[in-house]
């Protein structure tokens, strides 16, 4: 097992999907042993999501990476007996069920209190406890949308565009997983108990957001889709190369923005008063993009990255998968390794980030089967007797 900062810690995941997995995975990946609960007719739905090869759920295996895999149906109150049981040894537990489904099973932040005050309870829903909506069944791409994020994304004139990858659930999961780590510096260097954390899909990535927000609160004005502009600095946008690629453009600092001028042969515009500062700069956005275009219209992906380089000008190209892999700055940091894989014989994954000095993550294994690890945690961690196990099973409790 991978021996990082968090050894010793404990979690159970509950959860299905993305989110609070989520989670899950990235404790795991720093040394916690993470117990992942399905249930035994099929598993996490995650196994069933986006990609597959022969079968497989590219996602599910890297997602669950380094996870004890048990099957534990909570619907049977042995079930969720079996459940608090493994509570009992755990530091933290991620449920995302909604909060009237864990008050009705006992499985609330008071039900698991009772059998380990210590325990760090993770509630992940997609809109939160309390309120008129907090028992709607929720996922990433209404928190997409109801963040702001969907309002903002998109050409002036196009629709609100939703991102086709799970950004929601990614920024709940990020906060999610330092929360805990909170609580887990709470209980442990403050000698208190644990306690409950609520997330939802909407709060983290509005806060993201907040600068629609303020604009609105403090001029009455709502800001508006802008293509891949941002009203925050020019020149920024994507831009089509001779070669039919697209490279990206920042001029957030005023330096980096006249070193773009004279990159592509426009050193008076340095001097221009629409330029040259940058409120003025903003106003004449559009006339900046124009020239932008118009140069980097007329050279190829590798000459115009060239150019910028040498001019240390913030521009990137816009990579697909392929291209993404084939970096040598990512290769030399060796960003993606290839894990060996009973199913797929191996498969390229991201590695854990970030990265400790001393505490590196790791990656000991991918996805592993519905049930692999019942005999590991249901007969040695809990003790159960291979007669009891085979009980269980037959009653579709594991």
């Amino acid at each position: 097992m991978t021996d990082g900062p968090l050894t010793g810690l404990r979690v159970i995941d509950a959860a299905t999907l993305a989110a609070g997995p989520l989670v899950a995975t990235w404790l795991g990946e720093h040394g916690a042993e993470v117990i992942k609960i399905e249930q035994p007719d099929g598993g996490d739905p995650m196994r069933q999501w986006g990609a597959q090869r022969d079968g497989v759920g590219l996602m599910w295996k890297s997602l669950s990476r380094n996870k004890k895999c048990v099957t534990l149906n909570l619907r049977e109150e042995t079930g969720r007996d079996l459940l608090r049981d493994l509570a009992r040894t755990a530091d933290v537990v991620i449920v995302n069920l909604r909060p009237s489904t864990l008050t009705k099973w006992g499985l609330d932040h008071a039900g698991f209190a009772a059998v380990n005050p210590g325990l760090v309870m993770l509630h992940v829903t997609g809109y939160g406890a309390g309120g008129p909506k907090s028992d709607r069944p929720g996922f990433g791409t209404l928190g997409e949308a109801m963040s702001g994020f969907a309002h903002m994304t998109g050409e002036a004139d196009g629709p609100p565009t939703l991102p086709a990858f799970m950004l929601a659930d990614g920024v709940a999961a990020l906060n999610a997983t330092y929360a805990v780590m909170m609580a887990l510096y709470h209980r442990d260097v403050h000698g208190a108990d644990g306690q409950l954390i609520d997330v939802n899909l909407i709060e983290p990535l509005a806060r993201l957001l907040e600068q629609p927000l303020l604009t609105y609160d403090q001029t009455g004005e709502i800001p508006a889709r802008m293509g891949n502009r941002w009203d925050i600095s020019a020149p920024r946008n994507t831009y089509r190369t001779s070669d039919g690629h697209w490279l990206a453009m920042s001029g957030s600092a005023p330096s980096i923005a006249m070193r773009a001028l004279r990159a592509v042969g426009r050193p008076d515009l340095t001097s221009d008063p629409r330029f040259a500062e940058a409120q003025q700069r903003l106003k004449h956005a559009g006339e900046i993009d124009a020239v932008m275009a118009e140069w980097i219209a007329e050279h190829t992906l590798d000459e115009a990255m060239t150019v910028f380089e040498e001019a240390e000008v913030a521009a990137a190209p816009v990579y697909d998968a392929a291209q993404l892999l084939a970096d040598p700055q990512l290769q030399a940091r060796g960003t993606f390794p290839r894990i060996p894989d009973p199913d797929l014989g191996a498969m390229t994954v991201q590695g854990p980030v970030p990265r400790f000095s001393a505490t590196p993550g790791g990656i000991d294994h991918l996805g592993a089967g519905i049930g692999a690890h019942n005999d590991e945690i249901y007969g040695e961690l809990l003790g159960l007797s291979d007669d009891h196990r085979r009980e269980l099973h037959e009653n579709g409790v594991i």
